[in-house]
């Protein structure tokens, strides 16, 4: 119903910088976004997620670093990633969640990040 596009990925060396974009086929109001990763052998952990209000919550290992945004005018979901480590290299993925009717969660297909030391 809902299909979310990551864009944004890439090879970057540490220290550096990215923003990724995620963009949803429709209106993202209603919904709580997030962005979680996958690193290889590792399982999926949430990276940031923003709720309907712009209340943010990030993992511990990307406080200070990373920062999650909203434009529900423009039905994207920004994460800002600065001062990036080799251990923030993961595929990002995507997501929309909403506990309220319709309920709904949706994935994006991620988006690579491979950062080199």
């Amino acid at each position: 119903q809902v299909q979310l596009v990551e864009s944004g990925g890439g090879l970057v060396q540490a220290g550096g910088s990215l923003r990724l974009s995620c963009t949803a086929s429709g209106s993202i109001f209603g919904y709580a976004m997030g962005w979680y990763r996958q690193a290889p052998g590792k399982q999926r952990e949430l990276v940031a997620t923003i709720t309907t209000g712009g209340g943010t919550n990030y993992a511990d290992s990307v406080k200070g670093r990373f920062t999650i945004s909203r434009d529900n005018a423009k039905n994207t979901v920004y994460l800002q990633m600065n001062s990036l480590k080799p251990e923030d290299t993961a595929v990002y993925y995507c997501n929309a969640a909403r506990s309220s009717w319709p309920v709904g969660d949706y994935w994006g297909k991620g988006t690579l990040v491979t950062v080199s030391s």
